[in-house]
């Protein structure tokens, strides 16, 4: 029993598998099967039939039936119609200033649905590279880390083997393992985190629970970005969805509005029905002249006399809720010019980290080029020269943090600007 029951617990993870793909094709996987994204489009096609429904009362409608009855004494009419064998009614408004300007409200809000689609999508791609760039570095950081760790743990024999010779004092061996130590704690670390990175872009890009995305790694330029902040501040601007559907609910409230006082105006409709009538209804009875067939085509006019003030309330919520929309639109441009001054800055510090680093990182490399050669004279130590292959192994780490953050920095600026899906594809 416990061996099934363990297998039975197991079966998900024995099923689990591991998806190997490249920044693009995760971008791309993230736009065709992200949830967030996937639900947006389904809103999308809701709102696009609400166009539908709001069309509804201009399109000719034609109903059909019957309102054959016995009739004893006087024909009196069944539900204001008079008692037929076969009875038609076809039915059109053909002006409806309020029904119209709901219309093209809806069409509005149907055209909003489209930029929050956009942003979604923005978004998931974002998220997507960003956890993808993140696994990639975890990954390179995780062999760099154990590297360090062999490193250590070659420096801890050799001082132990000194401290046994007498050459070195009891502490300088527990200095090495405590730094053998921190090097293997580092590498788990790393490796717990790379483990949850890819089990985390595996959910985003909706793949089977248990399963994992493993970076594919390869040489690929740095993104391009505008080549100053006014350029990318004035294409955020144009390119913001956010802007965008603020401004189509700023254009849906105002026909909102004109709808609300539009209800005071005259409604046309388009009326016609046809009746069959019955010869035992009593109509030759009661009147002068029967006629089994009979047509009707006219127009049905309302006026209204009295509406109350709701009509007048709606009208005047909509204009107010225009200028909240206005105020929330300059809020969002403010916003998203110091999002992109921002952006800017936190680029320019990670170019200024990464050529630190890459200065560190060449002086690490040609202290432990000096060291190699000495030892090779018999000049230098061992001790020495695995003392320098850890501090070059750090400094290696701090320059792979320093790309990582210049290519995040640069998506960053992307996903500000509104040109961040072309430069994944």
């Amino acid at each position: 029993m416990r061996l099934t029951l363990s297998l039975l617990l197991a079966a998900p993870l024995l099923c689990a598998e591991v998806h190997t793909l490249s920044l693009q094709q995760a971008a791309a996987r993230a736009l065709a099967q992200n949830p967030d994204v996937l639900m947006a489009r389904l809103e999308e096609q809701k709102a696009a039939q609400q166009v539908r429904v709001a069309r509804d009362p201009f399109v000719p409608k034609l109903y059909a039936g019957s309102g054959l009855a016995y009739s004893y004494g006087f024909p009196m009419s069944i539900e204001g119609s008079a008692p037929s064998v076969v009875q038609a009614r076809a039915v059109s408004s053909v002006f409806n200033r309020s029904k119209s300007y709901a219309l093209e409200q809806t069409k509005e809000a149907a055209r909003g649905m489209t930029f929050v689609t956009r942003a979604r999508s923005q978004d998931a791609v974002m998220r997507t590279i960003e956890l993808w760039l993140d696994a990639e570095h975890a990954v390179r950081a995780g062999e760099a880390a154990v590297r360090q760790v062999e490193s250590a743990q070659r420096l801890e024999a050799i001082t132990r083997h000194r401290v046994e010779g007498g050459a070195e004092l009891p502490i300088e061996a527990r200095k090495a393992a405590l730094e053998s130590a921190k090097a293997r704690q580092r590498a788990q670390s790393l490796e717990a985190d790379r483990q949850l990175l890819e089990s985390t872009l595996a959910a985003v890009l909706a793949y089977e629970p248990g399963d994992r995305v493993i970076p594919a790694s390869a040489d690929r330029p740095l993104p391009d970005v505008p080549d100053s902040e006014q350029t990318a501040r004035t294409q955020a601007w144009a390119q913001s969805a956010e802007l965008r559907k603020l401004e189509s609910d700023l254009a849906a409230k105002q026909w909102e509005s004109r709808s609300a006082r539009a209800a005071r105006l005259p409604t046309l409709d388009l009326v016609a029905q046809y009746g069959l009538f019955a010869k035992f209804n009593n109509y030759d009875e009661y009147f002068n002249r029967f006629q089994r067939s009979n047509a009707q085509l006219g127009v049905s006019v309302t006026v209204p006399l009295f509406l109350g003030p709701a009509a007048q309330a709606q009208a005047a919520q909509a204009t107010l809720e225009t200028s909240r929309l206005r105020t929330e639109i300059q809020a969002v441009r403010n916003r998203i010019a110091l999002g992109v001054n921002e952006d800017y800055v936190a680029l320019r510090r990670a170019q200024t980290s990464f050529e630190v680093a890459r200065l560190d990182l060449d002086v690490a490399r040609e202290s432990l080029t000096v060291l190699l050669k000495r030892h090779e004279m018999g000049e230098g130590s061992l001790a020495e020269v695995e003392s320098a292959r850890r501090i070059e192994a750090e400094k290696w780490l701090a320059w792979l943090a320093a790309q990582h953050q210049i290519e995040r920095a640069r998506f960053a600026l992307l996903h500000r600007t509104g040109a961040l899906l072309a430069a994944v594809q």
